[in-house]
């Protein structure tokens, strides 16, 4: 439904057709735009790693996220301070790794705008807007994110929600060229970093929920051309006649008609790469629908969704691949943050790759050949009770596969994910990995007689009658099994060393340093360095938001810096109702915050949190009416409005709406478009004027029951208590 964004208008469009606009927008030229570039980035640039730079995404090609320096350390952490900071024109999910090269922040923020600073003082030196149309938003699964940008030579590069890959001058922030990559007649959108290996820039797409074929594709970075492109689920039978050998085997392992919904397998996150294999590691998402009855029949393995793949990067072939979840119908995807390293096991060293994918497992494979070398969870799992050694398989329990049984199955990790899209860290002198964990369960009920639809999500599982009722016994046990930690495991032995428990879920990426610290941000609003060996607390700092990206550090005139992006969103922020707040009240302050030791800085007072008292109309409408208003809200509503229509903080809350009190505006806006630019797109493709008539007796319905949930609280609260 509504979905509302406080976003003022960019310059960007501007300031890629002429120079003379980054004068008039206050952002200078090459001779003013900051620091002169100290050289091109490269790909030996890159590998090397130099201490102070973060010139990549993962910091290095490896991406194993770790800073070499030390200046930051126990003894000194505790003097931590804010040098500077950025506030940002977008109050959406802020989940960008920010770049630093030659003395320049870059980094980009929610609906794909890029932005650079200088890295010693916070000026802005230019922003480019890419004019991403608002509509585009209910393709996303997942909020108006951006995870970061990629650099090559002198230019910046950016993936756009709605499909594009922007190169942009390093200097001055203007486009040098774009390619749309993906058919945007489709739900396709990108929020993931590129990545660029030997001169092309690599990028995939998302939308596995709404009907998708996944794909990671290669672009020159000189000039936009397109040099390979990887698909990662076959075509229909048939139509292709030059199709790749690594697919036509794939296409044994899928059934019926399941190309009409695209497959899914979307290449949305994670990638890696080792120069010297010359190997490009991606993480392949879940399928479309979720449910296999509905994709394959119900039977398969549907290569090569949740799997991690080897490519030869030069050539975009095929060379291996492991599948950590075949046929999967949990939305247990692959595409969480994939580590390289070189560890010694069983006496000999070995060169390894590492993901803790949404499945709850922690795997170890040999990168050379994609071996499966160990495989144990790292959070309680119910869906499976191990991975056989011997055929590199979980080892399922029967009543997870829901749509066999007919029965609801009670998913954990749920859908969410174990870990989902923050990154880990890896400390090679410690040889821990640092996950953000997620412990929240999914109800997977199956759905009898889905059909696929233009728009909301396609995943042929009951969303409606999933919602959280209005029950508090059931609110409560559900808030009270679902919870959040950062994990140091060790990769070696396959055991927990130590963890930070969380209020909630959902926080932030991770960022180990040599100086003996992990940092991260979380659910509560706070930014914390915590001591690799043994998890304390030694630092934090107040956000005043929620924090779900990753940091990075660098160094500059002999001192240390630490940078991390600032603004709640995502997902979890969006969709899950009364657990929306397990960690606390939160709300979107977007921000960049920049810190180094013994600095003063003060953020200014955040405006006071207030929420406006819910205040329905009566529920005059059947059961009938209401139910029907329930399924439609779950398919098309509740990933931005919250599930059972309990809002966040990112878009309106519509139990609190004055709208509901207008059928005729709820008409206009619902149904009409009449708020497209702000993100709330049309639904007439996909329902009349009557069912959307019934979401807002839904939604009245909700309002009410919980407005009576909270005058029972208050009648109930003792005297004198607030």
């Amino acid at each position: 439904m509504m979905r509302i964004d406080r976003q003022r208008a960019g310059i960007g469009v501007l300031m890629a057709v002429v120079s003379l606009a980054l004068a008039v927008a206050g952002c200078g030229g090459p001779k003013d735009a900051g620091e002169v570039q100290a050289g091109g980035v490269d790909g030996a640039r890159i590998a090397a790693g130099a201490p102070g730079e973060w010139l990549s995404t993962g910091r290095t090609y490896d991406e194993q996220r770790f800073s070499p320096l030390t200046q930051i350390d126990h003894d000194d952490v505790g003097t931590l301070g804010l040098a500077w900071s950025a506030d940002l024109d977008t109050a959406r999910g802020q989940e960008a790794t920010p770049l630093m090269i030659d003395g320049t922040l870059y980094v980009s923020t929610a609906w794909s705008m890029v932005k650079a600073y200088d890295a010693r003082s916070g000026k802005p030196l230019w922003s480019y807007d890419p004019e991403v149309p608002r509509e585009t938003l209910v393709k996303a699964c997942c909020d108006a994110v951006n995870r970061g940008v990629a650099a090559w030579g002198d230019r910046i590069f950016v993936g756009t929600l709605d499909g594009r890959l922007i190169a942009l001058d390093r200097a001055t922030g203007k486009a040098a060229w774009s390619v749309v990559t993906v058919d945007q007649s489709k739900n396709y959108t990108i929020t993931g970093a590129p990545r660029v290996v030997g001169g092309m820039v690599l990028i995939g797409n998302g939308g596995a929920e709404f009907g998708a074929r996944g794909y990671v594709t290669a672009y020159d970075a000189a000039t936009g051309q397109q040099k390979w492109r990887f698909y990662t689920v076959p075509a229909q039978p048939g139509t292709e006649p030059n199709e790749p050998a690594y697919l036509k085997a794939a296409a044994s392992t899928w059934f019926g008609d399941y190309w009409k919904q695209g497959g899914g397998g979307t290449v949305w996150d994670a990638m890696a790469y080792d120069p010297a294999l010359d190997l490009l590691y991606i993480g392949v998402g879940n399928g479309s629908p979720w449910n296999q009855a509905y994709r394959s029949e119900g039977k398969g393995d549907n290569l090569y969704l949740s799997s991690i793949v080897a490519i030869k990067a030069s050539t975009g072939q095929y060379a291996w691949h492991y599948q950590t979840t075949p046929g999967d119908s949990w939305d247990f995807t692959a595409t969480q943050h994939i580590v390289l390293a070189d560890l010694t096991i069983d006496g000999k060293p070995r060169k390894v790759l590492m993901q803790a994918p949404k499945n709850g497992f922690f795997y170890v494979l040999d990168r050379t050949n994609g071996k499966l070398l160990s495989a144990k969870n790292f959070v309680p799992v119910n869906w499976a009770t191990g991975v056989d050694m011997a055929t590199g398989r979980p080892i399922e329990t029967p009543e997870a596969r829901y749509y066999k049984t007919g029965k609801p199955f009670i998913g954990s990790p749920g859908a969410t994910g174990a870990h989902s899209w923050q990154p880990m860290a890896f400390d090679p002198k410690s040889g821990l990995v640092f996950i953000p964990a997620n412990l929240a369960a999914f109800p997977y009920i199956p759905e009898t007689g889905w059909k696929p639809s233009k728009l909301g999500f396609n995943v042929g599982v009951d969303m409606g009658k999933a919602a959280m009722p209005a029950i508090p016994a059931v609110r409560d046990a559900a808030a009270a099994a679902t919870t959040g930690a950062l994990i140091a495991w060790d990769p070696v032995a396959q055991k927990e060393r130590w963890r930070v428990a969380y209020k909630g879920p959902w926080n932030g990426g991770i960022l180990a340093t040599g100086g003996g610290l992990v940092f991260q941000g979380n659910a509560t609003g706070e930014f914390a360095a915590y001591s690799t060996t043994d998890g304390r607390k030694l630092w934090s700092f107040a956000t005043q938001t929620g924090v779900v990206a990753a940091p990075i550090s660098y160094e500059l005139d002999g001192e240390q810096y630490v940078a991390v992006l600032a603004g709640w969103g995502g997902v979890w922020a969006l969709a899950p109702g009364v657990l929306i707040d397990k960690s606390g009240p939160n709300r979107n302050i977007s921000r960049l915050l920049v810190f180094k030791l013994g600095a003063k800085g003060t953020l200014p007072s955040a405006p006071p949190f207030d929420k406006t008292p819910l205040d329905p109309p009566p529920s005059t409408a059947s059961p009938a009416v209401i139910a029907a208003g329930g399924e439609h809200f779950a398919r098309y509503c509740g990933v931005c409005h919250g599930d059972a229509a309990v809002g966040g903080s990112l878009v309106p809350d519509l139990r609190r709406s004055a709208v509901l009190n207008n059928a005729a505006t709820w008409r206009q806006i619902a149904h009409d478009g009449a708020l497209k630019d702000n993100g709330m797109v049309a639904f007439q493709s996909v329902m009349t004027p009557e069912e959307i008539e019934t979401i807002r007796a839904y939604v009245i319905k909700r309002a009410n029951e919980d407005k009576a949930l909270e005058n029972k609280a208050l009648k109930n609260k003792p005297v004198g208590v607030r």
